[in-house]
C-alpha cells in the first residue's frame, strides 16, 4: 500500500465533522431512507459487535452510542432554554418530524424526576416478532443524553418494555443518576 501524504497527521473525526454534511447533495435521493435499510445497518451492527465482544458489550456500546447521539441531538437540535413541557412538546415535535418515534410522557414525578416514557412507532422495533428481549439500547442512551444535556445532570433511561416482548410500544423508566 502507498503511503498517502495527505493523511498524515489525520486527526480525529468527530459526531459533529460527521453530521456537518450538505443534505443537496444527495440531489435525486433526498434526506431519507427506508427503516428496512437503517435496520439493516442496526442490527448488522449488533450482531458483529455481540459475536467480537458478546452481548453485554454490545449492549453498552449502543447505549453509549446512542447517549452521544442523543446530546448532539438535544445540543443541535432542539431549544435547551424552554421550560420542561415545551421542551418535551419540541422533543415529541421533532422525534414525529424525522420519524424517530411518536414520544409520550406517561408521568413524571417532580420531586425525584423520575418519568415514565413511551415511544410507539419506534424506527428501532416497531413490528419486529417476538424475540423474548428488549433491544432499543440505542434509544435508552438516545433518551439519556437528551435529557442529561437538557436538564443538566446525568439521567438513565432503561427500557422496560419492548415491542420485541409482545408490547406495542417501548416504555422507559428514566430517572437521574446517583
Amino acid at each position: 500500500m502507498k503511503h498517502n501524504i495527505f493523511l498524515d497527521n489525520k486527526k480525529k473525526l468527530s459526531l459533529s465533522e460527521y453530521m456537518n454534511y450538505n443534505a443537496d447533495d444527495r440531489g435525486n435521493m433526498g434526506n431519507a431512507i427506508p427503516i428496512a435499510v437503517y435496520r439493516l445497518m442496526e442490527y448488522s451492527l449488533r450482531e458483529q459487535l455481540s459475536e467480537q465482544f458478546g452481548q453485554e458489550e454490545q449492549v453498552s456500546i449502543f447505549r453509549n452510542a446512542g447517549y452521544r447521539a442523543g446530546a448532539y441531538f438535544a445540543e443541535h437540535m432542539l431549544d435547551l432554554s424552554l421550560e420542561l413541557n415545551p421542551f418535551i412538546a419540541m422533543l415529541q415535535a421533532r422525534l414525529e418530524e424525522l420519524k424517530i418515534g411518536i414520544l409520550r410522557m406517561e408521568s413524571i414525578d417532580e420531586k425525584t424526576g423520575e418519568m415514565i416514557l413511551t415511544v410507539s412507532e419506534d424506527a428501532d422495533c416497531s413490528g419486529l416478532p417476538l424475540l423474548g428481549e428488549t433491544v432499543c439500547n440505542y434509544d435508552e442512551g438516545f433518551i439519556s443524553g437528551i435529557l442529561s444535556t437538557y436538564m443538566r445532570r446525568e439521567y438513565c433511561a432503561v427500557e422496560i418494555d419492548c415491542w420485541a416482548t409482545g408490547d406495542r410500544v417501548c416504555r422507559f423508566r428514566v430517572a437521574p443518576k446517583e
